[in-house]
């Protein structure tokens, strides 16, 4: 049964998602976005996009699986352990997310599956042996579900054959997990082999993300390796070299006209510019 928070999270999701439903302006403000996150340093898109869905249904399914996994992890470690998950979590998969597609600025998504994925194997961490029930059908323990997402997530970042936010759900599963463990060290002791299984293979996936991103360029359906990339650093320093131009000009007529010869657009151009120059 969800606790108190898990249900104020849901309301939020849905009050937030019918927003960005109603209006693209408010969609296109908070979404998770790289250029916007890397580029114009919007850093807060990294959360609000976590609480915006596509559809009805995208939105249905991350709040059901809140639903069913937030209960006994807000039970057993209270409101404030949970929500702390929650939300690092949510960071925790739109880090790992911004360096995945760090040079592919044009990459957006939305949805809380992150902060949720970091619940469920929060919960997965401290009760392995639970059951997992898929609407009654067939059940698995949750150590072994645990062990099948992490090796399916790995798998589609790596291949990249859907437009999924995999990265996000596997950031987030292992902050989830050491955020328990760190919260319940007794988790560890008792649980190691499930931990260890899920945890090692994620954290090398990611170190060899870091130090060999080519491994990523992959060709499939959709992705095509010969294709054009303008990545972060072009874009910073194609915009760099646009503001200097611009500051150049301005400062060209003062030398001829004196500064009472600017407008205000050029005034405040030349305000917001001295202000980044350290």
């Amino acid at each position: 049964m969800s606790g108190i928070f898990s249900f104020l999270l849901i309301i939020a999701n849905v009050i937030l998602s019918y927003k960005g439903f109603t209006s693209d302006v408010f969609f296109e403000r908070y979404k998770f976005e790289v250029e916007k996150i890397l580029l114009y340093k919007d850093y807060k898109r990294i959360i609000t996009g976590g609480f915006l869905h596509v559809s009805w249904l995208h939105l249905f399914f991350n709040m059901f699986s809140l639903y069913a996994f937030s209960g006994l992890v807000e039970t057993t470690l209270g409101p404030v352990k949970f929500l702390i998950i929650y939300f690092s979590s949510l960071i925790g998969g739109g880090l790992l997310s911004l360096l995945v597609h760090r040079n592919d600025p044009d990459y957006a998504s939305v949805g809380a599956s992150g902060a949720i994925c970091g619940v469920m194997f929060a919960s997965i961490a401290l009760f392995p042996g639970i059951g997992i029930s898929f609407f009654g059908l067939f059940s698995l323990p949750s150590w072994l579900y645990g062990i099948l997402f992490i090796a399916f997530s790995i798998y589609a970042i790596r291949s990249r054959k859907d437009n999924i936010g995999h990265e996000a759900h596997l950031g987030g599963a292992l902050i989830g997990m050491a955020i328990a463990i760190l919260m319940e060290p007794s988790a560890l002791i008792n649980n190691y082999i499930v931990i260890l299984i899920i945890a090692l293979p994620t954290v090398i996936f990611i170190y060899l993300i870091i130090t060999n991103p080519h491994i990523l360029l992959v060709e499939n359906l959709f992705y095509n390796e010969h294709k054009n990339h303008y990545s972060i650093d072009h874009l910073y320093n194609q915009e760099k070299n646009k503001n200097q131009q611009e500051i150049d000009k301005i400062l060209d007529k003062i030398n001829k006209k004196g500064i009472n010869s600017l407008t205000k657009k050029e005034k405040e151009t030349l305000k917001e510019n001295s202000r980044k120059i350290r």
